[in-house]
């Protein structure tokens, strides 16, 4: 009787390590993975509020792909600027923001590099890659961050 009690506590021991470690959340991606994470959603529609592939809107889109990724952001494009680390020059995966308004943060990319982005753009539209080149997006770029290390953020 005391073996099959001992048999018991172990197995359910082991159970409980086993739910523990599969509970966790381990972060694989770069920011690469990230841009090619971020791809599978393009032709997504735009949705206001949206933050799931029935419909995104720009921030909806960052966050829902960084937490697939294994990261954590604020839920809006202002707050995820403020929240993130600024650097000088994105790399793919970093968040490229833009003042729509010229004021203040109105919207956010995912940085795919050779001054491209991935973004939910507006209503009406769809996730699409558009390119900061282009006088639109050029003269309301408001800078890069990124949720990667410190030694990068200087870069």
């Amino acid at each position: 009787m005391k073996r099959a009690i001992l048999i018991f506590l172990l197995v359910s021991a082991l159970k409980a390590q086993t739910t523990d470690v599969a509970d966790r959340k381990v972060t694989l991606y770069d920011g690469q993975g990230i841009t090619e994470l971020a791809q599978k959603y393009l032709g997504v529609p735009y949705r206001f509020g949206g933050q799931s592939p029935d419909g995104f809107d720009c921030s909806g889109l960052t966050g829902y792909v960084y937490k697939k990724a294994g990261y954590q952001l604020p839920r809006d494009a202002g707050d995820q600027f403020k929240a993130l680390r600024p650097i000088k020059t994105p790399r793919p995966g970093d968040l490229v923001f833009f003042k729509i308004d010229g004021k203040s943060i109105g919207h956010v990319g995912i940085y795919l590099g050779n001054l491209r982005f991935i973004h939910a753009p507006s209503t009406g539209k769809t996730v699409s890659i558009a390119d900061m080149r282009i006088s639109y997006w050029k003269t309301r770029y408001a800078g890069a961050r990124t949720i990667f290390g410190q030694a990068e953020a200087a870069r």
